[in-house]
């Protein structure tokens, strides 16, 4: 089953792809295209019916774990080595004020 690719196709072809294509290496590409073509027209012959489709060659699952948490968080043993404790957290100095600080605009 012969794919003739027409020199019109080529054209189009190599406009698509940006190509300059030479009179020599349009022949040489209608060939190539035309056997390409012909090999893809053969594999359909073939009677796919039971295989299962596939995204990929290779068998892809899921690869994550389980997020289980199995030694614990570790914040008591933190908390001990605190200088002051607040609840279940640490107790540090305020760092904010209460207050906007004034400036005096008398000057």
């Amino acid at each position: 089953m012969a794919n003739i690719i027409s020199d019109e196709i080529i054209e189009y072809v190599g406009i698509l792809a940006k190509l300059e294509i030479s009179e020599s290496e349009k022949e040489s590409a209608k060939k190539d295209m035309g056997e390409m073509l012909d090999y893809i027209d053969k594999l359909n012959e073939l009677d796919t019916s039971a295989v299962e489709p596939m995204s990929h060659v290779f068998a892809v699952n899921n690869v994550f774990r389980e997020d289980v948490v199995t030694n614990g968080d570790g914040s008591r043993d933190t908390l001990a080595n605190a200088p002051e404790q607040a609840g279940d957290g640490f107790k540090v100095p305020r760092t904010i004020a209460d207050e906007t600080p004034r400036h005096d605009t008398k000057g």
